[in-house]
């Protein structure tokens, strides 16, 4: 799948940097062409005349050196994929502004090839806001971010920002090339998570979803090549730095973030579990215990999937979900047709290892066709996977 393919690394000034000469092994072994551009920072990590022996290609860093010019424009259309690994803290905030004070940033801005980048940071940096909205804003320009692992950092500390893998990175090029990663160029958005609608200032009503499931389905959606947008209900749980995450409480707040997104989205994943009722009014003081009993009023929220639904356009795709106590299928398949989605996955609290906290769920898919999957216990993370492989394949 790489033999003959034509990828260029750019090579940034990070610790990670040791980890590219097993990299470039691994691409030139499958039968890849590869040349390598370099930040001088890069060069304290990583020896230039390691990566030219090992690529068997001189490695560039000037612009101008020996009175000769390197010739940027030509080397970023001769490449099939230029691959930005480990792409800095530094070299990112440049990206998203458009900075051209180096060989390798020259090369990025005139290259006509797809680009990806591979971040390399420590957790604060990366989880850093302005760290955030320049990844989201050289995604915004049909770059691909490759996922950061979770270990032991340069720091000593133990978090997100470790650089994918030479051989993650290996296999990511492998499914690239082979045109696995369909869902490049989409925008995705997913919900995720429970909603908490006030009583009074220290109570609410809620339920007990993690939004574990949901932040799965995020992240297949972007390993499948997707732009993700997350609109995330109250949670412990961290999503990937490397999603757009839109943190929201109330069931409205749900609601009116995915309205204003979802004509810019050609897949929707409504997984969150959206509170159904809130209270009409909301004490402004904390409600006193009293030997009367206590009586709230409840109103019906907005139905943010049925909504979707009713103003949905032919290229897009909404997916829903039933979380159901006694007549799985039948109340499922009602909702496929009442909410006018595309799929419907259920998923039962019979079902042992299924449904809310845990790590692991069992689902079935309905589809709009008539088409039926079933699937055994599994991970919640390869359920995503196969949900997610769902809506590929119904969607080609």
């Amino acid at each position: 799948m790489l033999k003959g393919k034509k990828i260029l690394i750019a090579v940034t000034g990070s610790i990670a940097a040791y980890k590219i000469p097993s990299l470039v092994r691994l691409l030139i072994k499958a039968g890849a062409e590869v040349k390598i551009v370099m930040t001088d920072a890069a060069k304290g990590f990583v020896s230039p005349l390691t990566l030219a022996t090992l690529s068997k290609n001189p490695v560039l860093s000037d612009l101008f050196k020996n009175d000769s010019w390197s010739n940027h424009v030509m080397l970023g259309r001769w490449a099939d994929i230029m691959l930005i690994a480990p792409l800095s803290c530094n070299t990112l905030a440049k990206l998203a502004v458009g900075g051209c004070d180096n060989l390798l940033l020259a090369v990025y801005l005139s290259a006509t090839c797809k680009v990806a980048v591979a971040p390399a940071m420590d957790e604060d940096m990366l989880l850093h806001p302005s760290t955030k909205a320049n990844l989201a804003t050289i995604t915004s320009f049909g770059n691909i971010v490759l996922p950061v692992n979770k270990g032991e950092l340069a720091s000593g500390l133990i978090g997100e920002g470790r650089m994918a893998e030479p051989e993650e990175i290996t296999e990511w090029l492998k499914q690239y090339f082979s045109n696995d990663l369909a869902l490049t160029g989409k925008q995705a958005l997913v919900t995720a998570g429970p909603t908490y609608e006030q009583i009074d200032p220290v109570r609410f009503i809620g339920n007990n979803s993690s939004g574990r499931m949901g932040i799965a389905i995020a992240e297949a959606l972007q390993q499948a090549g997707a732009t993700v947008t997350l609109v995330l209900g109250p949670t412990h749980l961290v999503p990937s730095p490397l999603l757009n995450t839109v943190h929201v409480k109330s069931a409205r707040q749900m609601f009116e973030a995915c309205e204003t997104r979802f004509k810019q989205m050609d897949i929707a994943v409504m997984n969150a579990a959206v509170a159904d009722y809130t209270p009409v009014n909301v004490a402004v003081q904390k409600i006193k215990k009293a030997d009367a009993a206590l009586s709230v009023e409840l109103t019906k929220t907005t139905d943010i999937l049925k909504h979707l639904g009713e103003i949905k356009s032919g290229h897009q795709y909404l997916v829903g979900f039933a979380l159901e106590t006694n007549n799985e299928e039948a109340n499922a398949q009602t909702k496929l047709v009442q909410k006018h989605a595309d799929m419907i996955v259920l998923n039962s609290l019979n079902d042992e290892g299924a449904g809310f906290a845990g790590n692991t769920n069992k689902v079935t898919i309905f589809e709009k066709s008539g088409q039926t999957l079933r699937f055994e216990t599994k991970s919640k993370t390869a359920v995503a996977k196969d949900i997610v492989n769902a809506i590929i394949n119904f969607t080609k």
